[in-house]
Parts: C-alpha cells; structure tokens; sequence
C-alpha cells in the first residue's frame, strides 16, 4: 500500500488515496502506522476519499485511532497532496469534513503548493468555565471549531507539564467527548504563543483548529486583535478574524516528507 508523509509545521500525518477505495478497519491501521517505534510515525491518518459535496472527502484518524472532525493542519496537506499528484487543476477547493465543508485556496510556486489558506469556518465561543484539573482550579473557555476545544490562558505555557496535564483536560467530566486543549500566552496585541494537546495524540508541534480557537477566545476576551500569528513549537499560523459573524482565515505551509509503501 503506497503512503505519503506529510506535516504542517510540525503535525505530521500518513496520507493515502482513498479515491478508489481503502483498507478495512482505518483505525487499526492509523494505531500501526502512526507508532514512532514500529510504524511509520505520525499525529496521525488522513484518508482522501470521493465527495457527492465537495470536491474531495477528507476522513481524519488520531495515533489512537479515533476519528477526528477536523484538522487544521491536516486539511492544508490535503490541498497540497490532491494538486501536487494530479487528482486536481484547481487552486481553490471544497473539502467535505466531518466538522463541515472547508474552502481551500491553494498558493503555488514552481507549479507545487507551498502553502494553503483555509476558510476555517465561524468559531462557536462557550461561557467561560472554572475547571479542575490536577491539583488547581482553572478558567477554561471551550470553543468549537467543528471539533471541540478548550482554550486556558496562561503566563507560561513553555513550563506546563502537558504530559501530566493534558489527559486531565481531554477527559474532563465537562468534556464527555473528550476535548483539544490549548494553553495560550498573549504576546502581544497581533502574537499569541501556544502549546496543545490534541485529542487522541497527545503534545502535538501545531493545531490549526486549535489556535483558531486560541484566536476567539482571545478576542472575545479582549486579549488579542482580530488578526495575529500564533506561535507554536511548529512554527507560525497567520489567522485573520473580522468579525463576530465572519469566519476564521488561517494561513500556513504544507509540506511533503517522504512517500513509501507499507505492507498490510
């Protein structure tokens, strides 16, 4: 079975051609694949499949093997993966997923996409919560991105023991489905530092629904402007929200690591 690796600052995930059909049982497989010891190695599996709404179908599996709604990052190689081989001419795309439909516009150089900006549709802002986990009490405000989030606001998320803290968070009681979590330091009025921990994977390098919501919890709170770079361990999102009403942009790189194939 022939596979690509590909990441998006950092959150790197296995793709396949699903356009004429995939393996049984997609979450055995992502649990194999993405292992850093004996498979692959990945945040995960993104399977591109047919569409009767959009142009293409993305279906997104966890390390653990739970399926996903939507990946920022993820969704980004998608773009680059279906218009680097061919599936498509096009530089603007609807992606059908499991969060909704998604719109990608696809920037090329040398006739490759180096990077991709997404309609990430309009962030949904929950009442701020008081939360415990661990051995303190937290503020919590939880958006929805098409898939949840809990967003904290702290003074230094660089020593957080997300090891520790992250798993409190993603099964939380408030969080029955379980739940992305993103610690946040506003910078400045247009920069936001931020360290995740994905539901299903773990510490991850970059979340793209993950600081799309950072960006409207921190502007609902009046801690950041409507348009700022997030800073993660991965590198750098350009998000751009204009209105209450409006929906996020998000703007980041796509690359491709390597192809293989991998005996089922």
């Amino acid at each position: 079975m022939r596979f690509t690796k590909m990441e998006g600052l950092g959150n790197d995930y296995i793709y396949l051609n699903g356009m004429e059909g995939l393996p049984e049982d997609l979450p055995a497989l992502a649990r194999r694949m993405s292992d850093r010891h004996f498979g692959v190695g990945s945040d995960g599996l993104i399977c591109i499949c047919p569409s009767d709404r959009a142009d293409f179908k993305m279906r997104m599996f966890n390390a653990d093997g739970s399926e996903g709604e939507m990946c920022g990052n993820g969704i980004r190689c998608l773009g680059k993966y279906v218009y680097d081989k061919g599936l498509t001419k096009r530089k603007e795309l609807t992606i059908e997923t499991g969060g909704g439909l998604r719109t990608l516009e696809l920037l090329t150089e040398d006739g490759l996409v180096q990077a991709v900006r997404v309609d990430m549709g309009r962030p949904q802002v929950g009442e701020l919560l008081e939360l415990k986990a661990g051995d303190r009490m937290w503020q919590v405000t939880p958006v929805s991105m098409g898939n949840p989030h809990a967003v904290l606001f702290v003074e230094r998320p660089e020593e957080l023991d997300l090891a520790r803290l992250g798993p409190c968070f993603e099964r939380h009681a408030a969080f029955p489905q379980g739940v992305n979590t993103e610690f946040v330091r506003p910078a400045a009025p247009h920069r936001l530092v931020m360290r995740v921990w994905e539901r299903g994977s773990g510490e991850t390098l970059a979340c793209g629904t993950g600081a799309c919501a950072a960006l409207a919890a921190a502007v609902i709170q009046g801690k950041c402007s409507r348009q700022a770079a997030v800073e993660l361990p991965g590198g750098v999102l350009e998000l751009s929200w204009p209105t209450d009403e409006s929906h996020i942009v998000m703007t980041g790189p796509a690359n491709t690591v390597f192809e293989g194939d991998y005996s089922l």
